[in-house]
Protein backbone atom coordinates (compact mmCIF):
# COMPACT_ATOMS: atom_id res chain seq x y z
CA UNK A 1 0.00 0.00 0.00
CA UNK A 2 1.16 3.25 -1.10
CA UNK A 3 0.74 5.83 2.11
CA UNK A 4 0.67 9.83 1.41
CA UNK A 5 1.78 12.40 4.57
CA UNK A 6 0.54 16.11 4.25
CA UNK A 7 3.30 18.06 5.97
CA UNK A 8 7.47 17.60 6.47
CA UNK A 9 7.56 18.92 9.83
CA UNK A 10 8.64 16.42 12.48
CA UNK A 11 5.62 15.16 13.03
CA UNK A 12 4.86 14.59 9.38
CA UNK A 13 8.66 12.98 8.36
CA UNK A 14 8.62 10.84 11.34
CA UNK A 15 5.27 9.04 10.04
CA UNK A 16 7.09 9.10 6.89
CA UNK A 17 10.19 7.50 8.31
CA UNK A 18 7.42 4.94 10.23
CA UNK A 19 5.92 3.65 7.65
CA UNK A 20 8.88 3.86 5.22
CA UNK A 21 11.03 1.62 7.95
CA UNK A 22 7.24 -0.39 7.39
CA UNK A 23 8.01 -1.14 3.92
CA UNK A 24 5.55 1.19 2.31
CA UNK A 25 6.23 3.65 -0.33
CA UNK A 26 5.65 7.03 1.04
CA UNK A 27 4.89 10.47 -0.74
CA UNK A 28 5.37 12.73 1.83
CA UNK A 29 3.86 16.50 1.10
CA UNK A 30 4.53 19.42 1.80
CA UNK A 31 3.86 22.96 -0.78
CA UNK A 32 6.44 24.87 1.22
CA UNK A 33 10.03 23.71 -0.76
CA UNK A 34 12.47 25.22 1.70
CA UNK A 35 10.18 22.52 4.35
CA UNK A 36 10.77 19.70 1.80
CA UNK A 37 14.26 20.25 1.65
CA UNK A 38 14.96 20.96 5.47
CA UNK A 39 12.71 17.16 6.00
CA UNK A 40 14.84 15.30 3.60
CA UNK A 41 18.45 16.47 5.08
CA UNK A 42 17.12 16.07 8.68
CA UNK A 43 15.27 12.23 7.52
CA UNK A 44 19.20 11.30 5.97
CA UNK A 45 21.27 12.33 8.84
CA UNK A 46 18.88 10.26 11.07
CA UNK A 47 19.31 7.45 9.46
CA UNK A 48 22.97 7.82 9.51
CA UNK A 49 22.82 8.14 13.24
CA UNK A 50 20.97 4.89 13.22
CA UNK A 51 23.20 3.18 11.12
CA UNK A 52 26.60 4.59 13.10
CA UNK A 53 24.51 3.23 16.42
CA UNK A 54 24.07 -0.25 14.41
CA UNK A 55 20.36 -0.46 14.64
CA UNK A 56 20.26 -0.02 10.80
CA UNK A 57 22.45 -1.21 8.43
CA UNK A 58 23.71 0.57 5.63
CA UNK A 59 21.30 -1.34 2.96
CA UNK A 60 18.55 -1.14 5.61
CA UNK A 61 18.90 2.76 5.60
CA UNK A 62 19.29 3.34 2.04
CA UNK A 63 16.43 1.18 1.27
CA UNK A 64 14.18 3.42 4.10
CA UNK A 65 15.42 6.65 2.52
CA UNK A 66 14.29 5.45 -1.05
CA UNK A 67 10.78 4.22 -0.37
CA UNK A 68 10.13 8.02 0.36
CA UNK A 69 9.52 10.77 -2.00
CA UNK A 70 9.08 14.25 -1.37
CA UNK A 71 6.83 15.96 -3.64
CA UNK A 72 5.14 19.80 -3.59
CA UNK A 73 2.27 18.97 -3.75
CA UNK A 74 -1.34 16.19 -3.83
CA UNK A 75 -0.88 14.88 -7.39
CA UNK A 76 1.17 11.79 -6.72
CA UNK A 77 -1.72 10.75 -3.81
CA UNK A 78 -3.86 9.15 -6.63
CA UNK A 79 -3.41 5.42 -5.88
CA UNK A 80 -2.61 6.06 -2.01
CA UNK A 81 -4.71 3.69 0.09
CA UNK A 82 -3.88 6.24 2.80
CA UNK A 83 -2.81 9.71 3.58
CA UNK A 84 -2.36 10.98 6.65
CA UNK A 85 -2.65 15.15 6.88
CA UNK A 86 0.21 16.27 10.19
CA UNK A 87 -0.19 20.37 9.52
CA UNK A 88 -0.59 22.98 11.99
CA UNK A 89 -3.59 22.76 14.35
CA UNK A 90 -6.22 25.23 12.42
CA UNK A 91 -9.64 23.90 11.34
CA UNK A 92 -10.57 26.04 8.65
CA UNK A 93 -6.92 25.07 7.04
CA UNK A 94 -7.42 21.12 7.77
CA UNK A 95 -11.27 20.93 6.11
CA UNK A 96 -9.92 22.79 3.13
CA UNK A 97 -7.48 20.32 2.87
CA UNK A 98 -9.32 17.41 2.78
CA UNK A 99 -11.93 19.08 0.52
CA UNK A 100 -8.95 18.98 -1.97
CA UNK A 101 -7.64 15.79 -1.24
CA UNK A 102 -10.99 14.33 -1.80
CA UNK A 103 -11.10 15.21 -5.24
CA UNK A 104 -7.67 13.52 -5.70
CA UNK A 105 -7.57 9.99 -4.28
CA UNK A 106 -9.43 7.14 -5.09
CA UNK A 107 -13.16 5.98 -3.65
CA UNK A 108 -11.35 3.08 -1.31
CA UNK A 109 -8.28 5.66 0.47
CA UNK A 110 -8.57 6.40 4.13
CA UNK A 111 -7.94 9.54 5.25
CA UNK A 112 -6.42 10.23 8.36
CA UNK A 113 -5.73 13.46 10.17
CA UNK A 114 -3.18 13.60 12.81
CA UNK A 115 -4.73 16.41 14.82
CA UNK A 116 -4.03 15.98 18.81
CA UNK A 117 -6.96 18.14 19.99
CA UNK A 118 -9.67 19.34 16.87
CA UNK A 119 -13.16 17.74 16.04
CA UNK A 120 -12.49 14.81 13.50
CA UNK A 121 -16.38 15.12 12.74
CA UNK A 122 -15.90 18.74 11.59
CA UNK A 123 -12.88 17.81 9.34
CA UNK A 124 -14.63 14.95 8.26
CA UNK A 125 -17.52 17.37 7.72
CA UNK A 126 -15.21 18.70 4.91
CA UNK A 127 -15.60 15.49 2.58
CA UNK A 128 -18.70 13.98 0.58
CA UNK A 129 -17.78 10.46 1.90
CA UNK A 130 -17.44 11.19 5.16
CA UNK A 131 -17.52 7.84 6.53
CA UNK A 132 -13.47 7.45 5.06
CA UNK A 133 -11.99 9.48 7.72
CA UNK A 134 -10.52 9.01 11.05
CA UNK A 135 -8.20 10.39 13.34
CA UNK A 136 -4.84 8.77 14.00
CA UNK A 137 -2.72 10.86 16.34
CA UNK A 138 0.73 9.91 16.74
CA UNK A 139 2.89 11.04 19.32
CA UNK A 140 6.43 12.98 18.73
CA UNK A 141 8.70 11.57 17.82
CA UNK A 142 6.69 8.98 15.96
CA UNK A 143 9.55 6.52 15.01
CA UNK A 144 10.39 6.19 18.66
CA UNK A 145 6.79 6.67 20.72
CA UNK A 146 4.89 3.13 20.40
CA UNK A 147 1.35 5.12 21.35
CA UNK A 148 -1.10 5.60 18.47
CA UNK A 149 -4.67 7.03 19.61
CA UNK A 150 -7.51 5.67 16.87
CA UNK A 151 -10.24 8.36 16.93
CA UNK A 152 -13.21 7.65 14.98
CA UNK A 153 -15.67 10.19 14.01
CA UNK A 154 -19.40 9.84 14.46
CA UNK A 155 -19.50 9.49 10.36
CA UNK A 156 -16.42 7.04 10.17
CA UNK A 157 -17.30 3.68 8.84
CA UNK A 158 -16.78 0.59 11.23
CA UNK A 159 -14.53 -0.99 8.32
CA UNK A 160 -12.55 2.20 8.18
CA UNK A 161 -11.82 1.79 11.73
CA UNK A 162 -10.71 -1.64 12.02
CA UNK A 163 -8.53 -1.25 8.88
CA UNK A 164 -6.87 1.93 10.65
CA UNK A 165 -6.05 0.08 13.73
CA UNK A 166 -4.66 -3.00 12.07
CA UNK A 167 -2.16 -1.22 9.25
CA UNK A 168 -1.11 0.87 12.64
CA UNK A 169 -0.13 -1.88 14.65
CA UNK A 170 1.35 -3.77 11.65
CA UNK A 171 3.91 -0.89 12.11
CA UNK A 172 4.97 -1.99 15.61
CA UNK A 173 2.30 0.61 17.02
CA UNK A 174 0.33 0.13 20.00
CA UNK A 175 -3.21 1.63 19.37
CA UNK A 176 -6.13 2.50 22.05
CA UNK A 177 -9.38 3.48 20.32
CA UNK A 178 -10.78 7.14 21.90
CA UNK A 179 -14.44 9.04 21.35
CA UNK A 180 -13.76 12.02 19.02
CA UNK A 181 -14.25 14.45 22.12
CA UNK A 182 -11.37 17.14 22.84
CA UNK A 183 -7.82 16.17 23.71
CA UNK A 184 -8.96 12.52 23.09
CA UNK A 185 -7.54 10.52 25.71
CA UNK A 186 -3.93 11.73 26.51
CA UNK A 187 -4.38 15.59 25.92
CA UNK A 188 -7.18 15.82 27.77
CA UNK A 189 -6.01 13.54 30.80
CA UNK A 190 -2.81 14.67 31.20
CA UNK A 191 -4.14 18.55 31.41
CA UNK A 192 -3.50 18.59 35.67
CA UNK A 193 -0.14 17.54 35.32
CA UNK A 194 0.36 21.36 33.60
CA UNK A 195 -2.45 23.07 35.30
CA UNK A 196 -2.12 21.68 38.81
CA UNK A 197 1.51 22.20 38.76
CA UNK A 198 1.55 25.73 37.49
CA UNK A 199 -1.37 26.46 40.19
CA UNK A 200 0.62 25.85 43.13
CA UNK A 201 3.30 27.84 42.00
CA UNK A 202 1.29 30.54 41.04
CA UNK A 203 -0.06 30.14 45.03
CA UNK A 204 3.62 30.51 46.33
CA UNK A 205 3.52 26.87 47.62
CA UNK A 206 7.13 25.82 45.60
CA UNK A 207 8.98 26.83 42.86
CA UNK A 208 9.93 25.19 39.21
CA UNK A 209 12.59 23.07 40.58
CA UNK A 210 11.10 21.75 44.04
CA UNK A 211 7.52 20.59 42.10
CA UNK A 212 9.72 18.66 39.44
CA UNK A 213 12.10 17.38 42.28
CA UNK A 214 8.85 16.22 43.66
CA UNK A 215 7.45 14.30 40.34
CA UNK A 216 10.52 12.85 39.29
CA UNK A 217 11.99 11.73 42.65
CA UNK A 218 8.43 11.12 44.10
CA UNK A 219 6.40 10.43 41.95
CA UNK A 220 8.76 8.34 39.98
CA UNK A 221 7.44 10.77 36.29
CA UNK A 222 10.79 10.69 33.74
CA UNK A 223 10.58 14.46 33.87
CA UNK A 224 8.51 17.07 35.94
CA UNK A 225 5.86 19.18 34.43
CA UNK A 226 8.31 22.48 34.30
CA UNK A 227 10.87 20.84 32.47
CA UNK A 228 8.46 18.72 30.18
CA UNK A 229 6.54 22.62 29.34
CA UNK A 230 10.07 23.26 28.36
CA UNK A 231 10.69 20.88 25.92
CA UNK A 232 7.51 20.76 24.43
CA UNK A 233 7.56 24.43 24.01
CA UNK A 234 5.47 26.94 26.11
CA UNK A 235 4.09 28.30 23.28
CA UNK A 236 2.89 24.31 21.81
CA UNK A 237 1.28 23.54 25.33
CA UNK A 238 -0.69 27.02 26.31
CA UNK A 239 -2.58 26.63 22.22
CA UNK A 240 -3.24 22.60 23.66
CA UNK A 241 -4.69 23.85 27.04
CA UNK A 242 -6.42 26.79 25.19
CA UNK A 243 -7.98 24.60 22.84
CA UNK A 244 -8.99 22.12 25.26
CA UNK A 245 -10.14 24.77 27.51
CA UNK A 246 -12.31 26.36 25.01
CA UNK A 247 -13.93 23.42 23.74
CA UNK A 248 -15.20 21.57 26.97
CA UNK A 249 -17.16 25.05 27.06
CA UNK A 250 -15.16 26.29 29.91
CA UNK A 251 -14.79 24.02 32.05
CA UNK A 252 -12.54 25.35 34.68
CA UNK A 253 -10.99 21.89 35.28
CA UNK A 254 -8.61 22.81 31.96
CA UNK A 255 -8.50 26.71 32.63
CA UNK A 256 -4.94 27.58 31.20
CA UNK A 257 -2.95 29.56 33.80
CA UNK A 258 -1.46 33.37 33.28
CA UNK A 259 1.92 32.25 33.79
CA UNK A 260 2.14 29.97 31.04
CA UNK A 261 0.61 32.94 28.31
CA UNK A 262 3.07 35.48 29.72
CA UNK A 263 6.19 32.86 29.46
CA UNK A 264 4.76 32.62 25.65
CA UNK A 265 4.52 35.81 25.47
CA UNK A 266 7.52 36.96 26.58
CA UNK A 267 9.01 34.56 23.97
CA UNK A 268 10.20 31.82 26.93
CA UNK A 269 9.19 28.76 25.10
CA UNK A 270 12.00 26.29 26.56
CA UNK A 271 14.32 24.74 25.21
CA UNK A 272 14.03 25.85 21.84
CA UNK A 273 14.61 29.44 22.48
CA UNK A 274 17.36 28.98 25.25
CA UNK A 275 15.16 29.83 27.74
CA UNK A 276 11.48 28.97 29.37
CA UNK A 277 10.97 27.97 32.90
CA UNK A 278 14.68 27.31 33.12
CA UNK A 279 17.39 29.18 31.51
CA UNK A 280 19.32 26.83 29.22
CA UNK A 281 21.73 28.91 27.99
CA UNK A 282 25.73 27.69 28.38
CA UNK A 283 26.77 28.90 31.76
CA UNK A 284 23.44 29.35 33.51
CA UNK A 285 23.08 28.71 36.88
CA UNK A 286 21.10 25.67 37.62
CA UNK A 287 17.87 25.92 39.91
CA UNK A 288 18.38 24.00 43.19
CA UNK A 289 15.18 22.59 44.68
CA UNK A 290 13.53 22.52 48.12
CA UNK A 291 13.71 18.51 48.74
CA UNK A 292 11.68 18.84 51.68
CA UNK A 293 9.69 15.58 51.62
CA UNK A 294 6.83 16.62 53.58
CA UNK A 295 6.07 19.65 51.21
CA UNK A 296 7.00 17.14 48.04
CA UNK A 297 4.87 14.89 49.15
CA UNK A 298 1.83 17.28 49.25
CA UNK A 299 2.37 18.34 45.64
CA UNK A 300 2.88 14.79 44.00
CA UNK A 301 -0.32 13.90 45.88
CA UNK A 302 -2.38 16.68 44.70
CA UNK A 303 -0.87 16.39 41.43
CA UNK A 304 -1.58 12.72 41.07
CA UNK A 305 -5.05 13.04 42.76
CA UNK A 306 -6.33 15.76 40.13
CA UNK A 307 -4.84 13.20 37.44
CA UNK A 308 -6.70 10.51 38.73
CA UNK A 309 -10.15 12.19 38.78
CA UNK A 310 -9.68 13.47 35.14
CA UNK A 311 -8.56 9.39 34.05
CA UNK A 312 -11.62 8.32 36.41
CA UNK A 313 -14.19 10.95 34.55
CA UNK A 314 -13.08 9.83 30.58
CA UNK A 315 -14.14 6.12 32.18
CA UNK A 316 -16.99 7.82 32.82
CA UNK A 317 -17.81 9.14 29.95
CA UNK A 318 -17.18 6.46 27.95
CA UNK A 319 -14.05 8.17 26.29
CA UNK A 320 -12.38 5.33 26.20
CA UNK A 321 -11.84 1.46 28.29
CA UNK A 322 -10.22 1.21 31.55
CA UNK A 323 -6.88 -0.39 29.88
CA UNK A 324 -7.06 2.27 26.89
CA UNK A 325 -6.61 5.22 29.13
CA UNK A 326 -3.91 3.10 31.13
CA UNK A 327 -2.22 1.80 28.18
CA UNK A 328 -2.47 5.60 26.64
CA UNK A 329 -1.09 7.60 29.85
CA UNK A 330 2.18 4.85 30.53
CA UNK A 331 3.19 4.19 26.94
CA UNK A 332 1.82 7.92 25.40
CA UNK A 333 3.31 10.15 27.63
CA UNK A 334 5.20 7.73 29.96
CA UNK A 335 4.25 8.06 33.40
CA UNK A 336 5.32 5.48 35.99
CA UNK A 337 1.76 3.45 35.89
CA UNK A 338 -1.51 3.63 34.70
CA UNK A 339 -3.85 6.24 36.38
CA UNK A 340 -6.18 3.76 37.07
CA UNK A 341 -4.19 0.72 38.64
CA UNK A 342 -2.33 4.01 40.67
CA UNK A 343 -5.36 4.88 42.66
CA UNK A 344 -6.56 1.45 42.83
CA UNK A 345 -3.20 1.55 44.73
CA UNK A 346 -3.76 4.61 46.88
CA UNK A 347 -7.26 3.83 47.56
CA UNK A 348 -10.05 4.85 45.58
CA UNK A 349 -11.63 6.39 49.01
CA UNK A 350 -8.17 8.10 49.65
CA UNK A 351 -8.16 9.42 46.48
CA UNK A 352 -11.79 10.83 46.57
CA UNK A 353 -10.93 12.28 50.69
CA UNK A 354 -7.70 14.27 48.89
CA UNK A 355 -10.42 15.99 46.29
CA UNK A 356 -13.05 16.84 48.75
CA UNK A 357 -10.16 18.28 50.86
CA UNK A 358 -9.23 20.53 47.91
CA UNK A 359 -12.78 21.40 46.48
CA UNK A 360 -13.43 22.10 50.12
CA UNK A 361 -10.54 24.54 50.27
CA UNK A 362 -11.07 26.21 47.56
CA UNK A 363 -15.11 26.14 46.69
CA UNK A 364 -13.85 26.02 43.06
CA UNK A 365 -15.36 23.37 40.26
CA UNK A 366 -12.36 22.34 38.91
CA UNK A 367 -11.67 20.17 41.96
CA UNK A 368 -14.71 18.22 42.17
CA UNK A 369 -14.48 14.88 42.20
CA UNK A 370 -15.45 12.30 39.96
CA UNK A 371 -19.00 10.70 40.30
CA UNK A 372 -17.50 7.06 39.22
CA UNK A 373 -14.76 7.62 42.10
CA UNK A 374 -17.17 8.76 44.71
CA UNK A 375 -19.64 5.93 43.56
CA UNK A 376 -16.72 3.44 43.45
CA UNK A 377 -15.49 4.54 46.89
CA UNK A 378 -19.37 4.00 48.02
CA UNK A 379 -19.25 0.27 47.34
CA UNK A 380 -15.28 -0.79 47.29
CA UNK A 381 -14.87 -1.14 44.35
CA UNK A 382 -11.69 -1.05 42.26
CA UNK A 383 -10.93 -0.48 38.44
CA UNK A 384 -9.78 -3.50 38.10
CA UNK A 385 -11.11 -5.55 40.86
CA UNK A 386 -12.60 -7.94 38.04
CA UNK A 387 -9.19 -8.31 35.95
Amino acid sequence: MKIGIIGSGSMGSGIAQVAATAGHEVYLCDKNPDALVKARDKLLKILNRLVEKGRLDDVESKAIFGRIYFKPDFASFGDCGLVIEAIIENLEIKKSVFKELEAIVNKDCILATNTSSLSVAAIAAACENADRVIGIHFFNPAPLMKLVEIIPAIQTGESVITASRELIESWGKLTVQAKDTPGFIVNRVARPFYGEALRIYEEGIADFATIDWAMTELGGFRMGPFTLMDYIGNDVNYIVTETVFTAFYFDPRYKPAFTQKRYSEAGYLGRKSGKGYYDYSENAEKSIPNKEEKLGHQIKDRIVSMLINEAADALFLNVASAKDIDLAMSKGVNYPKGLLEWADEIGIQNCVDRLDDLYNEYHEDRYRCSPLLRRMAKVGEKFYQYA
